[in-house]
């Protein structure tokens, strides 16, 4: 989507006095959404719609999957490290010296030092997208994958999997599950920024009579803004926009319009 916007949408430039973000408040005091806050008077509120629960032990052992008759993980996430490594350990397996770790991110590998001597491994690092790892995995066919992941996962490292014939297992190590809201009074906000099509379930989970009425919907990536449609919602702000990379820009260049700044 370009930075114009949809007939409909422009009917909805109303004044923007507050905002909730559907994810944990941000630790770093420099967070982009405080300066927004206070650049504009707005209240923001933050919120994670989505939590993640780890499969037990019980559960894990029903998938009847053996760690060690792998010789190479995937990580997407320092979730599914945490709870990898968890269920290792439950499981009773050390992690042979020779296992290789496929991470999508600079991020996601140094996390692996809390579990491993890192440096006496081997380790593939992604820069950041799924696209980046897969043409790394393109190099590496022969192992024979895990892929620890939650019930809710992207489709593109495991269709890209399954596609070309790789050695590989899924295994489901924590849930994504919809956060208990019932505390939002009725989630009255001017604008509701989602990061992900778990947050739009989980919004209609706790209120299944959702009613958007004057709420502006923002929206992060593609997959989110397709669940944003699918619900029955307007969709007012999508990211990221070429002049608006992130969802703070995206929500400022709104604000911008809607508040007549």
């Amino acid at each position: 989507m370009s930075g114009t916007m949809t007939k409909k949408a422009k009917e909805n430039l109303v004044k923007v006095k507050s905002i909730l973000v559907s994810q944990p408040k941000p630790t770093d005091d420099k967070s982009p959404y405080f300066n927004l806050a206070e650049k504009y008077k707005l209240k923001i509120d933050f919120r994670p719609f989505i939590q993640v629960e780890p499969v037990t032990f019980k559960e894990f052992r029903k998938q009847k999957i053996d760690i060690l008759n792998h010789t190479a993980v995937i990580f997407t996430s320092r979730n599914a490290v945490d709870h990898f490594f968890k269920l290792a350990t439950e499981s009773k397996v050390e992690m042979p010296a020779d296992m290789k770790y496929f991470c999508i991110s600079d991020q996601t590998s140094n996390y692996l030092q809390k579990y491993i001597v890192i440096r006496k491994r081997k380790i593939f690092t992604g820069s950041r997208t799924a696209n980046d790892l897969i043409e790394i995995l393109k190099k590496h066919k022969n192992e024979k994958y895990i892929f620890p992941c939650s019930n809710i996962r992207k489709n593109d490292i495991p269709d890209f999997l399954q596609k070309n014939g790789y050695n590989h297992t899924e295994a489901i190590i924590y849930k994504t599950v919809a956060s208990d809201l019932s505390d939002l009074a009725n989630v009255n906000y001017d604008i509701i920024a989602f990061y992900s099509p778990s947050g739009i379930n989980s919004l209609f989970v706790n209120y299944p009579d959702f009613k958007q009425n004057n709420t502006r919907i923002a929206a992060f990536g593609p997959t989110t803004a397709n669940a944003v449609r699918e619900a029955g919602l307007q969709l007012d702000i999508e990211a990221p926009l070429p002049n608006a990379p992130s969802m703070t820009g995206a929500l400022e260049l709104y604000i911008k319009r809607a508040n007549n700044v």
